[in-house]
């Protein structure tokens, strides 16, 4: 019989390694980092993006989801102020979700099987944002 009360070696191996803590929370950034850096880089196509989204003034909302796209995962791969950055991305791929992916007011079809597929996994990023906040709390309440 399999003992179900421990994990395989190579798990724990995995686990206790550690960079993992590291690598998991850049894997769950990561795209942020580079669509920021992105932004950042050109910056009239980040302004035109907030306008085909109807963000107004678009000049504004590009210059604060660059801001929120480079602080937020900078926080959160320092490992201080975890909850912080996880809260600024957690709130910003909300939002984004719902200007983005509103799929409740499409019409049924490939488009509309699209935003909702995006929106739904943008809620499982938001999950992720909460889950690296409750380990970093822990991690520093052991400390």
């Amino acid at each position: 019989m399999i003992d179900t009360t421990r994990d395989p070696r190579f798990v724990d191996a995995i686990l206790d390694w550690r960079p993992t803590w590291f690598l998991a929370r850049l894997a769950l950034v990561g795209a942020y980092l580079v669509g920021g850096l992105v932004k950042m880089t050109d910056f009239p196509s980040a302004v035109a993006e907030q306008a085909h989204f109807g963000m107004n003034p678009p000049a504004v909302w590009a210059a604060l989801t660059i801001a929120v796209e480079l602080i937020g995962p900078i926080l959160i791969l320092w490992g201080r102020f975890v909850w912080l950055g996880a809260g600024m991305l957690g709130v910003f791929t909300l939002l984004a979700a719902i200007a983005a992916n509103a799929f409740w007011g499409m019409e049924p079809g490939p488009e509309r099987f699209a935003a909702t597929n995006a929106f739904f996994e943008h809620l499982g990023l938001i999950g992720g944002f909460v889950m690296a906040a409750l380990v970093a709390e822990r991690e520093r309440r052991r400390a």
